[in-house]
């Protein structure tokens, strides 16, 4: 079923203020990017939303993050696991609690693309690490995160069109999934570049399909090496078992081993059992 060129337009003139980022999460992204924030600020800022901290300690404490010492202030957090890792996780405490939808179907891609994109981030940071690249391990987590966010922001353009009596027709599934492939990329490279996003986010949206991607950027070769386990276990919005993850350009690129993937199986799986 091919996209209408209705629907095509409607979809792409939607507000690029849909509601995709949290303003917190975005302004401790900002925040980091200034050569000299404190980390005052970032505990300041982190702390100003209520909700939003509650939540980045939810996640701080979940078996996936937490440490040895239960963390119970963002102060704590930040001395834990540092000002970017707080800063990340604000993103995708905020990510989760804006994946949710009254429409069942919008939900149900929702919540399935949620699930892909946090154990995304997760796989990113620990596969990056392996590799033997650890100084990249936040800017892979938060690029794991957003690497999707084109299907958000399309999700949240098609709930509020459907609430407005519009574009019924493309909440089909086998639609949904075509829209998703023919502009997801593109509509998430305008979102970053609405929220000046930092450059290397805003190519692993641009290049994680890409045939002629940058070898050299470890962080997008371990984006889209995750992604593809995502596939094969089924976690998302795509199942594809016949992919072969050790004949993967990423796979020789990062010098990943049998085992490894093995450990990149378990920890993705962890992944899926936190919810806010």
């Amino acid at each position: 079923m091919a996209i209408s060129l209705t629907i095509r337009r409607l979809l792409t003139i939607q507000p690029i203020e849909l509601p995709v980022f949290h303003p917190i999460a975005i302004k401790l992204q900002h925040l980091l990017e200034t050569p000299d924030y404190k980390i005052d600020e970032v505990i300041s800022l982190a702390n100003e939303d209520q909700s939003l901290a509650g939540q980045i300690l939810k996640m701080a404490n979940s078996t996936v993050y937490m440490g040895r010492v239960r963390t119970e202030t963002i102060k704590d957090a930040v001395i834990r696991l540092g000002a970017v890792q707080v800063s990340n996780l604000a993103m995708a405490a905020s990510q989760a609690s804006i994946h949710v939808s009254d429409h069942p179907v919008i939900n149900g891609f929702m919540q399935s693309l949620w699930q892909h994109s946090h154990a995304c981030a997760v796989g990113s940071r620990w596969l990056i690490r392996a590799a033997g690249y650890p100084h990249h391990a936040d800017q892979a987590y938060m690029a794991g995160l957003l690497h999707d966010i084109g299907k958000l922001y399309l999700l949240k353009a098609l709930e509020r069109l459907n609430k407005a009596g519009v574009a019924q027709a493309a909440l089909e599934e086998s639609l949904l999934l075509e829209i998703f492939e023919e502009l997801h990329v593109e509509q998430g490279c305008r979102l970053m570049q609405h929220w000046n996003m930092p450059k290397i986010y805003y190519n692993v949206v641009a290049n994680h399909h890409d045939a002629n991607f940058d070898t050299t950027d470890s962080v997008l070769t371990a984006v889209r090496l995750v992604n593809a386990v995502c596939k094969v276990k089924g976690i998302g919005l795509v199942k594809d078992e016949t992919i072969d993850l050790k004949e993967l350009p990423e796979t020789a690129l990062l010098e990943v081993a049998s085992e490894e993937f093995e450990d990149l199986y378990d920890l993705m799986d962890d992944s899926l059992d936190f919810s806010l």
